[in-house]
């Protein structure tokens, strides 16, 4: 359930897979910044450090890293009051 949206916007499989693995090949430089960003703010977004954000910033605009921010923050909100007033997300 959990990349759900993933498979609607026509992720494959082994795309879907390789999110989690770091072998390289599926994803693309872009598409793994992105991910490591993402997770960065999920798990603690005060460790987006300096690196980070440059590389962020030489794979995305400062408009598509400001979607991308509102985007995931606003997914994590939505997992937290899930598991807060006891939601199934399925």
């Amino acid at each position: 359930m959990r990349y759900a949206g993933a498979r609607h916007a026509g992720a494959t499989e082994a795309k879907i897979a390789a999110i989690d693995d770091e072998t390289p090949g599926l994803l693309s430089p872009r598409e793994r910044a992105a991910i490591r960003f993402a997770e960065k703010l999920a798990v603690d977004h005060r460790k987006v450090d300096d690196a980070l954000w440059s590389e962020m910033r030489s794979h995305f605009s400062e408009a598509e890293i400001i979607e991308l921010v509102a985007h995931t923050t606003l997914y994590i909100g939505f997992g937290r009051f899930n598991e807060i007033v006891g939601l199934d997300p399925a």
